[in-house]
């Protein structure tokens, strides 16, 4: 077969398997398979593709952190720490309008940082707060967009299952990536603080103001969320100023989360062992998509497919900021069906060295670009989990929810914190060196 219609025929299988509904790892790795099987491409070709999987996945420290990371998000989903929190901070603010929407994005915050995984805070999210909310006499329209842009701060915040995929596929320091997403981690939350005030203010009714329920010190609140915070500090700074590396601060965290739980009292065999089992679930996914990944990225660059989409770039002349951008629609659209660990094995491994290679004239080279472009990839992936109506936070949201809320409402409830999404991500286009 001609070795220009290979790389088609790539694009084209995978395609049709996502279509299909077949599990992603086995399109990307059964593409990669047959293409082999109808290429000139050299016997010791597989031999290579086969060392390269063991090197990139299987013998990977880097990937060690994935579970650990995972098991002390989920532990810390089961202590109970969250549900005080919120209680404590809702009845310190309770004297103001829209009280309850600040600290639902205040405990999204923190619990994006302590779990770094989405799914996860925005059904946590959900159960705790929707009931409350919906009480108070929040209008589904605010209720359904404050959760669901809160819990989807798990993306970019550190410690991000995210951040780590990225920093392995881009080549880039774990630590680089954590400090680079803080400041717009904290612009971000600070825009959804200032909408929901100024929302609260000028629609009243949307976001009722709750009677004060005693008072709450600040010293109790804490005491609530002090062990906690102390547990992301530790793990994030040790990663962030070398301390420690992301594989053993992963483990520290996971010792942490589970003491946390016992002195909660809620460390029981039940949860252990449904915590276990979920821990193992979302590593094999993580593991089996990377395998698929590698074989599809070595295979698709053996054929010509790189080369091929530089060619075909050169002759648009979009230069490197249309690039980007084209690169950027193509993860939007691709966020419409695909999870943002498909999107990223698959795009990233293509991509990413002709983004290294192209001048943005903002004076970033070499591992500064590269932390950069992560943090965009990462906002805009962010994006397209709350963009309807495929997003994936609203699926989790509303699944949580049983029927609370109305596709209307959810779907007119995350708009405006897109709009604040976007002017994140436009900030860090425009300004990278808040990153550094």
């Amino acid at each position: 077969m001609s070795g220009d219609a290979l790389p088609l025929l790539m694009v084209g299988l995978l395609v049709l398997g996502i279509l299909s509904s077949y599990p992603v790892a086995l399109v990307l790795g059964g593409t990669a398979v047959l293409t082999l099987l109808v290429s000139d491409l050299p016997s010791a070709f597989t031999n290579l593709m086969v060392a390269r999987v063991y090197g990139s996945v299987l013998t990977n420290w880097l990937f060690l952190s994935i579970p650990m990371f995972i098991c002390m998000g989920l532990l810390l989903e089961v202590s109970g720490l969250a549900e005080r929190a919120l209680v404590d901070i809702q009845h310190a603010l309770g004297n103001r309008r829209g009280g309850l929407g600040i600290a639902v994005i205040l405990i999204g915050a923190l619990m994006a940082a302590a779990t770094g995984v989405v799914g996860a805070s925005v059904v946590m999210l959900t159960l705790l707060a929707l009931p409350e909310m919906q009480k108070q006499g929040y209008s589904g329209r605010m209720a359904s967009g404050v959760i669901a842009a809160s819990g989807t701060l798990a993306i970019l915040m550190p410690p991000s299952i995210m951040l780590i995929i990225l920093s392995d596929q881009l080549g880039v320091g774990v630590g680089d990536l954590f400090a680079g997403s803080i400041v717009p981690a904290l612009i971000l939350i600070g825009l959804y603080l200032a909408y929901v005030l100024i929302r609260a203010h000028l629609r009243p009714d949307e976001a009722p103001m709750a009677p004060r329920s005693g008072d709450v010190r600040l010293g109790r609140i804490l005491l609530g969320i002090g062990p906690l915070l102390l547990l992301i500090f530790c793990v994030l700074g040790s990663i962030i100023f070398g301390i420690a590396s992301p594989t053993e601060a992963s483990g520290v965290g996971a010792l942490g989360a589970a003491l946390l739980v016992a002195a909660n009292g809620r460390l029981t065999l039940a949860r252990f062992s449904r915590v276990a089992v979920l821990t193992v679930r979302n590593t094999t996914a993580v593991l089996f998509l990377a395998i698929g990944a590698t074989c599809f990225s070595a295979v698709f660059r053996g054929v010509g497919g790189e080369d091929m989409i530089v060619a075909w770039l050169e002759n648009m002349d979009v230069g490197a900021w249309g690039t980007l951008i084209i690169l950027m629609v193509a993860m939007i659209v691709m966020g419409f069906f695909l999870d943002w660990l498909e999107i990223v094995l698959i795009l990233l491994p293509i991509f990413g060295p002709i983004i290294a290679a192209l001048d943005f004239g903002n004076g970033l080279s070499g591992n500064a670009l590269m932390v950069w472009f992560a943090i965009i990839v990462a906002v805009n992936l962010q994006t397209s989990f709350l963009t309807p109506p495929f997003g994936f936070s609203l699926f989790y949201m509303r699944n949580a929810a049983q029927g609370a809320l109305t596709n209307r409402e959810t779907y007119a409830g995350v708009m405006p914190f897109i709009g604040l999404q976007l002017l994140t991500l436009l900030i860090v286009l425009l300004w990278p060196s808040i990153l550094i």
